[in-house]
């Protein structure tokens, strides 16, 4: 069929530098053949001359005005396209304008496709299905593995998506919708993950950060970023099949702000990524709800003259406080590199201090403590117990080789121990004895849980395996395999273990059957932090990506229900109560969450599971590195430990 307006076209190429070609007869000719062919022979012809001026050799390169009418012009094709249903003109106009480019004056090139992020096609789950079904069928290697098919298909869907900017949780909602229908495994999901975001990073450093669904004037988004220094290294990296981003790699990446810049709920039996009442509110939204809030207080808290590197609330479980009489109870306890270990009180404001303990001899990493004593590991491969009230040193437990990674006082003035060493290790306190090696790793053991109740030890670290030990019985249950990196983090209730590991996933395992029942794997980093809400039955993960995610069981598994992307730093710290939840991330920004409650009765709805926690405050954030992160939800409290030696204590006023 001939093309109407193919001579047209490359007439169009040749406006000149003085013309003005919004008001060119080239483009008022195409322009109309676009918006009066009801049969879409206009905006298909326009878009197919453009791929075959391509196929023919054309180097895709266009002048200023050029572009700018080439950008006016897809962008009505497109829309006159949606209206009709005609996707695969729209298929075809996103593949070309990802070719088209044009260059400023410091010889940056900027391509068509990010300038179309306005058309709200992009948002629809519809397109980019039947797009990849077309790609599915175009695939010239049907022989190889299906999984892997898959996975190359999506990732050219998702350059597709950095191209035009697309938000990187609604890129993802649609990679991942698109993924588990076709049931590929983990490994092609934390592979989608990991490419998908590493591309949107490089597409923020090199066009900065825009605001992408609102309507351009007619000369189109800003031009890339200027170089900021001319002796700047490549990048590397890997991009399949998209030129914009071969010219990334040219460009400054150095500055990578967070690019998930709006939240999603995700559900499968809705296909939906809903924002409002039945979804999770956008970044700017939640933020917007807590400053409405009445304002918050924030302390800092000055005595560590080194980092501080460990962190400790007193719950009212751990001192036995039934009828809430302990002063001690919502105390925080510090370590730090200074060697030594500090009690605040935050009830006293302005003395918060209550005692500064001094023993070890280099950094603490570790703390724990009961009713009466304080016990803290270091990496003078020591653990010291004290005197909550005296201050006195009462015993040093030795016995460990390497630097001591986690503590944990029980009943019966025992502690439980860890360290590099790859031992865990039970004491006496009274008689100042290491009562057993109750387990052995082949590595470093960098988290542990212990259930008093039952005896059973489960214990992570750098040999990737999840060990399980019954202590009572003196026996090793289980050693669970799967992850493939170190485990950074272990939750542990009931018959359910849960661990987050540098493989970017977290698995669920069952002790009783030593068995995985779910992989987690959609962070596009080592997932830092676990934990479990016993209410819901549901699981809560926090990654170096900033991104806090909430799964739950249904009868088809275990799925991701919510996420949220208000932290912009790795996730240290999530602490999960019955209608309480407190985060903490390394940027030293913190987060209170709460789940509402039923007014009559005071229990919560049976239909407000994992989804229904809303974010209740935040408080402002300052600048400053953060290494650790406690809470205290009884009192609604965060406190964070920051690279400078000060701790910050965030107090939210509950008014409900």
């Amino acid at each position: 069929m001939t093309i109407p307006n193919g001579g047209l076209w490359l007439r169009l190429l040749k406006l000149g530098a003085t013309d003005d070609p919004l008001s060119s007869f080239e483009y008022g000719t195409i322009l109309a053949l676009i918006e009066s062919d009801a049969e879409g022979i206009g905006g298909s012809g326009f878009v197919e001359c453009i791929r075959e001026h391509i196929h023919s050799g054309w180097h895709c390169q266009l002048t200023e005005e050029q572009f700018i009418a080439v950008k006016e012009l897809l962008k009505t094709a497109i829309g006159r396209a949606t209206s009709r249903n005609d996707m695969l003109t729209i298929r075809d106009a996103i593949e070309v304008s990802a070719d088209m480019y044009k260059k400023d004056a410091n010889n940056v090139a900027d391509y068509i496709q990010r300038h179309l992020i306005c058309l709200s096609i992009w948002e629809e789950l519809r397109f980019w299905e039947g797009y990849f079904d077309y790609l599915m069928e175009r695939a010239s290697n049907k022989s190889t593995n299906y999984a892997s098919l898959v996975t190359a298909q999506l990732i050219v869907l998702a350059s597709h998506m950095a191209g035009l900017g697309l938000p990187d949780t609604d890129a993802w909602y649609m990679i991942e919708t698109i993924a588990e229908k076709n049931n590929i495994g983990y490994k092609q999901f934390i592979k989608l993950r990991g490419f998908l975001s590493h591309i949107e990073q490089l597409r923020i450093g090199y066009w900065g950060i825009i605001s992408t669904m609102t309507q351009s004037i007619s000369h189109g988004l800003a031009s890339p970023r200027s170089p900021k220094d001319e002796n700047q290294q490549p990048a590397e990296a890997s991009v399949v099949g998209r030129s914009w981003g071969q010219s990334m790699f040219r460009r400054d990446t150095t500055s990578k702000p967070n690019s998930l810049s709006r939240v999603h709920r995700w559900t499968s039996d809705s296909g939906s990524a809903a924002a409002n009442e039945n979804g999770t509110p956008r970044k700017q939204d939640l933020l917007t709800a807590a400053q409405k809030k009445t304002q918050t207080s924030v302390r800092v808290l000055r005595g560590h003259s080194g980092a501080v590197t460990a962190l400790h609330c007193v719950s009212r479980r751990e001192v036995w406080d039934l009828v809430g009489d302990r002063e001690d109870a919502g105390f925080f306890i510090s370590g730090s590199t200074d060697c030594t270990v500090k009690i605040w009180d935050p009830s006293l404001r302005g003395s918060e201090l209550r005692a500064t303990l001094k023993g070890h001899t280099r950094t603490i990493r570790a703390i724990s403590s009961d009713r009466g004593k304080v016990v803290s590991g270091s990496d003078d491969q020591s653990i010291l117990v004290w005197d909550k009230q005296t201050a006195q040193l009462l015993e040093e437990l030795k016995g460990h080789d390497a630097q001591v990674s986690c503590v944990r006082m029980l009943s019966g003035e025992r502690v439980l121990t860890a360290a590099h060493d790859g031992t865990v290790k039970m004491w006496d306190v009274r008689t100042d004895t290491c009562v057993a090696t109750v387990g052995r790793c082949s590595s470093a053991v960098l988290c542990m849980e212990y259930d008093d109740s039952t005896g059973i030890l489960a214990a992570g670290g750098r040999d990737a395996v999840a060990n399980i030990w019954d202590i009572r019985a003196g026996r090793q249950m289980h050693k669970l395999l799967g992850h493939t990196k170190w485990i950074r983090s272990i939750r542990m209730v009931g018959d359910t273990v849960i661990t987050g590991s540098d493989d970017w996933t977290a698995r669920m395992w069952s002790i009783s059957r030593g068995t995985c029942d779910a992989v987690l794997a959609c962070h596009a980093g080592p997932i830092l932090s676990v934990e479990y809400s016993v209410l819901d039955k549901g699981i809560i993960t926090g990654s170096t990506d900033g991104l806090l995610r909430f799964w739950e069981n249904d009868e088809g598994g275990i799925k991701c229900v919510k996420n949220v992307t208000i932290h912009n730093a790795p996730i240290l710290s999530i602490n999960a109560g019955e209608h309480w939840l407190g985060i903490g991330a390394a940027d030293n920004s913190m987060s209170l969450y709460h789940r509402p409650q039923e007014r009559l009765g005071g229990f919560s709805s049976p239909g407000a599971k994992m989804a229904g926690w809303q974010l209740y405050r935040t408080p402002q954030r300052t600048v400053a590195v953060v290494r650790c992160m406690a809470s205290d939800l009884e009192r609604k409290r965060v406190c964070s430990g920051g690279r400078n030696g000060l701790l910050r204590l965030w107090e939210a006023t509950i008014n409900i």
